[in-house]
């Protein structure tokens, strides 16, 4: 492949080092079996300077959430010079924001769960009239349910919103959307099969997503065939109204009338082997490997 010495940034800061670092190897491993020259790469113990200084031609991103998908990486990358996975500065930045991306989304006239920002000093039993019960609590600028809480009496908000804001000074409670959890993969222009996942946990939490076996992910997501794309055209949307590029995947629920509600975008989505966007590529005949080759070939800078 002549995409020159790549870098696969995995691992970082955040609290999804875990998960990156398994996606991360993951990539390795696939893209080196496509002749790659790629390389592990971590940021949390290697200066991002050294990609330059080491003569890396392209990076594969596959740190998840803060400084991985909130915009700060890309524009490094961007100053650098060295083009890169996924969606660059602006989109990344406002796709980890669900406050902001909920905005966008509604000037754009496209559905999303209505919601009130939490702080210390909140009318709680306000906010859970105004929402109802149960409802979700989680904080705006973290991934893989990271401090999230599925609330059922007013009195849990308290607390909830407590270990939420150990993440994020800012905290969004959000209403339960009482249907089915679809998401859809993006790989360029084109929106991949959705996804319908089943769990037996309270909701799809970061064990469910990364380490039990008892999750259902359903290909056909059950669905009508019209209705499966008025979805797919409605993910595709929302990932272009915040400027996304490359891959991603988008997250949403469907109500008991079928009426969908954006969730939120990951820019950098998990690649392990219980992660979604494969499990989507693989539906359509796309493997593993060649996803991998796929998401390399769009990167670009800025």
């Amino acid at each position: 492949m002549s995409f020159g010495r790549v870098a696969v940034l995995m691992g970082g800061k955040s609290a999804e080092r875990e998960i990156s670092l398994m996606s991360g190897n993951g990539v390795l491993k696939a893209l080196r079996q496509k002749g790659v020259d790629a390389h592990a790469f971590d940021p949390a113990s290697r200066e991002l300077g050294e990609l330059k200084r080491e003569g890396y031609a392209r990076c594969f991103v596959a740190l998840h959430g803060r400084g991985g998908e909130d915009g700060s990486l890309q524009g490094a990358l961007d100053v650098l010079g060295i083009p890169y996975t996924g969606s660059g500065v602006l989109a990344s930045a406002l796709a980890m924001d669900k406050v902001r991306a909920k905005k966008i989304w509604s000037a754009d006239g496209l559905p999303t769960a209505p919601h009130v920002l939490l702080d210390k000093d909140s009318n709680f039993p306000a906010a859970a009239k105004r929402l109802g019960m149960p409802l979700f609590v989680k904080p705006a600028s973290e991934g893989s349910s990271v401090g999230m809480t599925k609330v059922k009496t007013a009195s849990g908000l308290k607390p909830a919103y407590a270990l939420a804001a150990k993440h994020d000074a800012v905290v969004i409670a959000e209403k339960f959307i009482d249907g089915p959890e679809l998401t859809a993969g993006i790989l360029g222009d084109r929106v991949l099969p959705l996804i319908r996942i089943e769990t037996p946990r309270e909701f799809y939490d970061y064990q469910a997503k990364y380490f039990t076996d008892d999750t259902r992910y359903l290909i056909p997501c059950g669905v009508s065939k019209k209705k499966e794309q008025q979805l797919q055209t409605l993910c595709l949307r929302a990932f272009r109204s915040l400027g996304c590029r490359g891959w991603g995947r988008v997250d949403l629920m469907l109500d008991r009338r079928g009426r969908p509600f954006l969730l939120e975008i990951n820019t950098a989505p998990g690649m392990t082997s219980h992660s979604l966007v494969p499990m989507a590529a693989k539906a359509v005949g796309i493997s593993y490997a060649d996803l991998c080759v796929a998401i390399l070939e769009a990167a670009h800078v800025g």
